[in-house]
Order: C-alpha cells, then structure tokens, then sequence
C-alpha cells in the first residue's frame, strides 16, 4: 500500500512554546461586541463563570469578561494560570475543579479530547469563514471544532536590509549570500536559526519539509497517522543530509552554538543577516534599531515547498465545566468579535486569527500581516497526543547530522525511538 506523506503538500492543507511579548494593557471594550450570533445561548441568568488564562491574556481579557457578565447576570472569573497550563488543567478537570473556559494552545486538542476535557465549539458557518482556513484546520480535530481561534502564529525569515537588500529566491542563495558576508567580516554567523545541544525540531521544521522530510503518512481522512512514522523513510534520510550539508562541517549555517537564548539577540546586535524566527522576536529586532523585512522561509532549488509549522492560539470550553451553556456563549459570540480580537493583540501582538481584526492591525503593524503571509501555506501542528514523541527524537537526529554525524544512521535512530514510545 503507498503511504501518503503527510509533511509538506498534505499537511499544507494541515515546542511550541512561543516567547511572549510584553503585556501594554488593553482598551474598554464596545458597549456590544459586533460578532455574528451563535445558535449557542445561557439557558438561564445567574451562577459563576471561570476563564483561566495566562499572564498576557488575563488584563486584555478582563474586560471583555465584566461586560458578559453584566449583560448574562452573571460573575465572571478570569485566573491567571502561568506554569504547566495543560497539564494543570487537565488534573484539575480530572478532579472537578477545573474552570468553565481554558486558553491554550490548538496542538492541545487531540490530548484534551482523549482525556474528554474538551467539548466541541459551537460556531455558525459566518463565524468559521470569518477566519482563514489554516487557524479553522488546526482548531479542527477528528471531523469537529473544538476551540476558537483568536491569534495565529509561525515563524518566517527576517532579514536585516541594510546587508541583504533582496529576499532571496532559494535558501541556496540565502546561504551563499550569507556565506559572503562571512567572509567579508560583515556578520559574524550565515544564519541565526537555533539548534543547541538538544536541537529544535520547531525552528528547522521548514527546511526538513523542503528537502523532502515528512513526520507522518496520513489518514484516508488527511490527518497524521501516528502509526506510519516517516522520520526514518528515504526522504527523510535525504533531508536529514541537507541539514548535514548546512552544518558544521558543511555550510557552517547550522550550529549546536546557535540556541533559543542568543540567536535573537545575535541578529539584532548585526551578527547575521537572516534569521528564522516568529512574532515573538519582533521586541527585540526593534530594540536593535536594525532596517528588516519578512518574507516566508525560501525552499531549496528544486526542493519542496519550505512549510513551517502553524500554531493557532484558542478557546476551550472545559467538558467538566460547572457552565457549559455560558463557556458556549462567551467562546462563540465574545472570542470571535474584533474588540477582543484587537485587545488580546495589543496585550500580545501575535497576528489575530480573525480576519477583521487582522485587516485592521495592519495599518499600524504590518509585520503582523507579512508573517500570516509566511506562514498561509504552512502546516499546522499536529494536534495528536503522538506529536509530543516526535520533539526529543527529532532534536537528538539534528543536532547529530548538524554535527557531521551519518543522516540514515541518525534517521533510524530516531524512528526507533519514536516507534517505541509508540508502541508502532
């Protein structure tokens, strides 16, 4: 039977843990939130309902929150949450004492779904197209919706200007390009993309997509199929190679010195020309006062196409909330306006998810509507419980082939890791 790659083309129609940016307060809201009505409804006024959010989204969202409850006749509660937020929801809707609404991340869903901390979100079909069809994907788990989108973010390729005028066209040219500057003693590095001692399956994602790599084959349905494990395939091996070619003893772009904590700060300070990052990243480029421009992540010459990963922030509605009627409400009519939209932007500026919203920002931000054009025909991440053996496996096969170490040998290793955790 041919199995289906699910990496590149078939997940284009698909940790993380983004760095936050700094919380700068949220305007009132308008006296009426101005989205579509949900079929969705509070049975009845009076009772509590409790949101738990973490620290950049509990001042925009407060409120958003007193106004429901005004209008609804009920409390409303928002708690912040800033440590295992996943994980301390899940044990606290284990026990009964879990919130009404979580915020969390979409590649949550397929854990909270099996563990039935999650119900699906009821949301009309003026509501889903009010969104892109990437954030819709990724909140959609097993043929149903299960959060609401309301920020969208992925990483691109951000470019100092002032010593590379021109996006490259293919990540060869990137590479030569910086190679050049290298050698001319205007930079220091090719590239700013972090790999570390423990590698970062996250950051190099586009790149292994472009030579040819793929994590999963796929479900007759389209989704990851965690029982056909791609790491240790033919294509994966080649791409694994690719990343070889650009490591230390290759290119000298990819480097175990390069890590999450220095390779922001090396591009701001000029010490590369290009660096593959997120949002996230932004504080500190502009505080480097550096000329930059975002493009999407070039594909090798004749490669495939160079997808990141997508993540969507979203609204849960907890299963074992004590108010489901009103968590249904909040989610469908509240999450889903531009009002809240702008203000959790502005608390947190990672590109809205709503349209509407994002049409707006971008007068003011068009970095913020650049990286959505990075990352449009990216794959979401992959929302099932298996994802989380992918990262430590993957990391370990990087930072080897980054090394100089053999790909295939690299590759096997790492698919007999993960197919052990598995149980494959």
């Amino acid at each position: 039977m041919r199995v289906r790659v699910l990496g590149v083309a078939a997940l284009s129609t698909l940790a993380f843990a983004a760095t936050a940016c700094g919380d700068s307060g949220a305007p009132a809201p308008a006296a009426q939130p101005s989205g579509p009505a949900s079929s969705s409804a509070p049975a009845t006024s009076g009772g509590t309902l409790v949101i738990w959010a973490d620290t950049n989204r509990v001042k925009p969202l407060k409120p958003f929150a007193d106004q429901f409850g005004t209008e609804n006749g009920v409390t409303v509660e928002v708690k912040e949450i800033s440590k295992d937020n996943q994980q301390t929801f899940l044990t606290a809707s284990q026990q009964g004492s879990g919130p009404d609404i979580m915020i969390g991340a979409h590649d949550w869903i397929g854990n909270l779904v099996q563990n039935g901390a999650i119900d699906p979100v009821t949301l009309t079909d003026e509501q889903k197209a009010a969104f892109p069809e990437i954030a819709m994907k990724a909140v959609t788990f097993n043929g149903q919706v299960y959060g609401a989108p309301y920020a969208v973010e992925n990483i691109a390729l951000i470019r100092n200007t002032k010593l590379a005028p021109d996006a490259p066209a293919t990540l060869d040219e990137m590479i030569e390009k910086g190679a050049e500057l290298k050698k001319a003693g205007k930079v220091k590095e090719v590239l700013c993309l972090p790999v570390g001692q423990k590698g970062d399956a996250f950051h190099v994602y586009p790149i292994f997509a472009s030579g040819g790599g793929a994590l999963f084959g796929a479900t007759p349905a389209g989704d990851p199929d965690p029982k056909q494990v791609l790491l240790g395939s033919d294509d994966s091996v080649k791409a694994f190679g690719k990343l070889k070619d650009l490591g230390e003893k290759g290119d000298g772009a990819l480097k175990t010195s390069i890590t999450n904590e220095n390779y922001i700060v090396n591009f701001a300070a000029g010490k590369c020309a290009y660096l593959i990052s997120g949002p996230w990243a932004m504080s500190e480029v502009k505080k480097g006062g550096i000329s930059y421009d975002i493009t999407p992540v070039p594909a090798f010459k004749d490669g495939k196409p160079a997808t990141p990963f997508v993540g969507v922030q979203s609204f849960f509605v907890a299963a074992k909330g004590k108010s489901k009627a009103l968590a249904q409400e909040f989610v469908a009519n509240y999450v889903t306006n531009k009002d809240v939209a702008k203000a959790l932007y502005e608390a947190d500026p990672r590109p809205p998810a709503l349209t509407a919203a994002l049409q707006e920002v971008q007068a003011t931000d068009p970095d913020a509507l650049k990286f959505m054009d990075a990352g449009k025909n990216g794959m979401p991440m992959p929302a099932i419980p298996e994802m989380a053996a992918i990262w430590e496996p993957f990391g370990i096969a990087e930072t080897a082939v980054v090394k100089g170490g053999d790909a295939a040998k690299a590759a096997a290793a790492a698919q007999k890791a993960i197919d052990g955790a598995l149980k494959n």
